[in-house]
């Protein structure tokens, strides 16, 4: 049997599914370095130095906003996992890389390049539209002639997509996403209590506390520093005050699902109405985000078991099943001016 890897570079997290294992790697997509260009550390050991490094040590996020910012440093880590976590046999086999749909043919192509400019000899380095896999991850078939409406909530993107008959109908990729909470969290805090707080320190306080909804119980014990005396400070915040930070921006994607909604052609919103909208991503795992789509739309929601993961798990079906391998593309196919 060939070997094949599905990878899906997230702006938060990189994860990669190894055909013959059937186990998904998940790890902070993340890496430090030191003296301009030596790894120090990559994924989550790296993540754990994010805001707390001295200056010696660079701790970088390689994808920004779903591409590729930083193609060096994100080509050395995915290849150091897969060697070093993975243990990957990369020589013949078949490679399946996700990529967001919005966005130009030169940041495709450099998804591509990742592999395609080394020196393994892959059987195959294809790349599949991230839309398509999250639906197939989700055990849609979207070869049917039924519309289906899939949202992604990363990290620094959003992306909303109706499918039907194996492609897009419609797309739309926002700019923002899990971490735009996370800074809305910080701006909220200082605002209100004059504390200043990191960036982790927000997202823990999200994934522990954020809720969509209000009336969410919960509090939890943080340490930020405090802007009128300067010195380090112990505060305890409760859900209420998280859901206060946050709830303009989740108003904001509920708005761009409804805008989209508004687009659909009237056959294929009587397939969405039908089967609902389904929910992925980190961000997905937001308490009541579900009831509050739907509180916007008048559509049910079905929010993924693994929102992470559907990607990759939606690439694997591609790898394996004969009747999805037209879902991965080759960038030597297209042409570039």
């Amino acid at each position: 049997m060939t070997n094949g890897y599905s990878i899906d570079m997230g702006t938060g997290n990189l994860k990669i599914y190894d055909k013959a294992s059937g186990k998904i790697t998940n790890e902070k997509n993340t890496i430090a370095i030191v003296d301009n260009d030596k790894m120090y550390a990559y994924g989550d050991e790296a993540y754990s130095m994010y805001e707390k490094a001295p200056e010696t040590i660079n701790v970088s996020f390689p994808i920004v906003n779903g591409v590729i910012a930083d193609f060096d440093n994100m080509q050395a880590m995915l290849l150091e996992m897969l060697n070093s976590k993975i243990n990957a046999h990369l020589q013949g086999s078949e490679i399946l890389i996700a990529v967001p749909t919005d966005i130009t043919e030169v940041e495709k192509k450099a998804f591509y390049d990742i592999f395609a400019k080394t020196k393994i000899k892959a059987k195959s380095v294809m790349l599949c539209e991230k839309p398509l896999a999250d639906a197939l991850g989700l055990g849609l078939d979207i070869t049917q002639p039924t519309g289906v409406m899939v949202v992604d909530i990363g990290a620094d993107t959003t992306e909303i997509s109706c499918i039907s008959l194996g492609g897009l109908v419609l797309s739309n990729l926002l700019p923002f996403g899990g971490n735009k909470l996370d800074d809305s969290i910080v701006t909220h805090l200082k605002r209100k209590f004059n504390l200043v707080i990191g960036r982790k320190t927000a997202k823990s306080l999200k994934e522990t506390l954020g809720a969509a909804l209000p009336g969410a119980e919960g509090t939890m014990t943080i340490v930020g520093r405090d802007v009128v005396s300067g010195l380090p400070i112990e505060m305890n915040i409760d859900a209420a005050t998280i859901y206060e930070g946050i709830r303009d921006d989740l108003a904001s994607i509920a708005n761009s699902i409804k805008i989209l909604l508004e687009k659909v052609p009237p056959e294929l919103a009587k397939d969405i109405v039908h089967s609902g909208i389904y929910l992925t991503g980190g961000s997905s795992a937001i308490k009541g985000i579900d009831e509050y789509i739907k509180s916007i739309t008048n559509i049910d929601v079905n929010v993924a078991e693994k929102g992470e993961e559907t990607v990759c798990t939606g690439l694997n079906r591609v790898l394996k099943d004969p009747h999805f391998k037209r879902f991965g593309y080759n960038m030597k196919s297209r042409i570039f001016f």
